[in-house]
């Protein structure tokens, strides 16, 4: 199916042309048309699917119909992102596809100026990417009203839970008077994620492109057992031996990260940065070298994981387990998109042989083990039966999201609906 059949403008088809989009993916084909007939969506799909333009381009082409002048401060389409990374990454794309139309599109996100951001909400948006946080602060500062919004879009929400934003997002909720269109996008489900999908959507269109929490079959999964202080030795070797040249590697700490890409780059390996405590010029200027090939590896916490859209990656390393078994669905989605062939590989110490339990029976496969000859980790067999003997490792989940309100269901569903249609405002969580 192509989106030259979806009957979007001829700027639209054009645009999409130069960008070249021929036929739809999967959760393209499915959402766009629930979209275009202005119905709610929920929608589980993996990582690199094609899901921003799978709700921007039918706002897009909505707002077309329905040509309005822009009002100071004033918003027609919210996307809600959890990173930076990945605000901008929508926003970039969004402008590609209304490069022939007036349309404006803006984002805003944490690492940047206020001023710039307020003067720009001030002319008035069409299209609005924000991060949670930064949103939240702009609507403190009345730089921004969302009481007229006309669609609304929790791009990654099942993230933005577990980063601990539903306050901010029900705090969005409470600032909206109208009705808009709300879609919902993730790449895993929750309870916390269902929950909050039944309070605020209406009658959605659910929307499932592969089993939830499923990883993409054109990548290959790989285990390395290996002892933690050995693991760096072993990452080095591995780069070296299979001639690797683009590797991104995530680990859990800041901390480890500077400390690897000093050992990198000893050991000749140019690698770049990407974490919370970097700026976000440093950050977009790391992947602009990774990207560009002047660095071979790009060593990343989790704030990485979502939003990176690195064409052709064909390496992603787990250096440290990820807390949450969700989380490696995320991480190696930055790999084997669009259909090309992609490498997960993840190093386990004996420490985090619960995690990968964990991951396997969240992806629903065995990972295959690979010993490399001289990095055997010491005692891993018996530590792990050992491990196996007792309930706490066999029955243990991993971490959830954040906790539920300890309202009922029904009573969610009521205030937050009130709150959109301005009744009442939302009691919000405390941090």
């Amino acid at each position: 199916m192509s989106f030259a059949s979806q009957n979007f403008s001829p700027e639209i088809v054009r645009a999409l042309t130069e960008c070249g989009y021929e036929k739809l993916t999967p959760i393209q084909a499915q959402a766009i048309p629930h979209a275009r007939r202005g119905s709610d969506i929920l929608a589980n799909a993996q990582t690199g699917t094609g899901k921003t333009a799978a709700f921007s381009l039918p706002i897009i082409q909505q707002i077309l119909e329905k040509p309005k002048s822009r009002g100071r401060f004033n918003v027609r389409a919210l996307i809600l992102a959890p990173t930076r990374e990945l605000a901008a990454q929508i926003a970039q794309n969004i402008a590609e596809y209304t490069k022939y139309t007036d349309l404006k599109t803006a984002a805003i996100y944490g690492g940047t100026k206020m001023s710039s951001q307020e003067r720009t909400l001030e002319k008035g948006v069409d299209i609005l990417v924000a991060t949670p946080g930064r949103l939240i602060e702009h609507v403190d500062l009345k730089n921004v009203s969302l009481a007229n919004i006309e669609f609304l879009v929790f791009d990654e929400a099942d993230r933005m839970l577990d980063m601990g934003f539903i306050t901010d997002m029900r705090k969005v909720m409470g600032e909206v008077n109208t009705n808009p269109q709300i879609m919902m996008f993730s790449a895993t489900s929750s309870k916390q994620m269902n929950a909050l999908a039944s309070d605020i959507l209406r009658k959605p269109k659910r929307i499932m492109v592969d089993r939830e929490n499923t990883t993409a079959d054109t990548v290959s999964h790989v285990v390395y057992p290996v002892d933690q202080e050995r693991k760096r030795e072993l990452l080095s070797e591995l780069i070296g031996k299979k001639n690797w040249k683009q590797v991104l590697v995530f680990v859990n700490y800041k901390e480890t990260a500077n400390e690897l890409v000093k050992e990198l780059k000893k050991d000749g390996i140019k690698a770049v940065l990407c974490h919370g405590d970097k700026a976000q010029s440093a950050r977009r200027r790391a992947l602009d070298e990774f990207k560009e090939g002047k660095a071979r590896v790009m060593v990343a916490t989790e704030v990485a994981a979502r939003g990176l859209d690195i064409q052709a990656l064909p390496h992603v390393v787990n250096f440290d387990m990820p807390f949450l078994a969700e989380d490696y669905v995320h991480r190696i989605g930055r790999t084997g998109r669009a259909g090309l062939k992609g490498h997960a590989i993840s190093f386990v110490s004996k420490e985090e042989e619960l995690t990968l339990v964990q991951v396997e029976q969240l992806i629903g496969q065995r990972i295959h083990r690979v010993q490399l000859l001289g990095y055997e980790p010491a005692n891993r067999d018996a530590f792990v039966q050992k491990m196996n003997t007792k309930a706490a490792f066999k029955d243990r989940k991993g971490r959830t999201n954040n906790p539920t309100e300890q309202q009922s269901s029904s009573e969610r569903r009521v205030r937050l609906r009130q709150a959109i249609k301005g009744k009442a405002k939302i009691t919000t969580l405390k941090k």
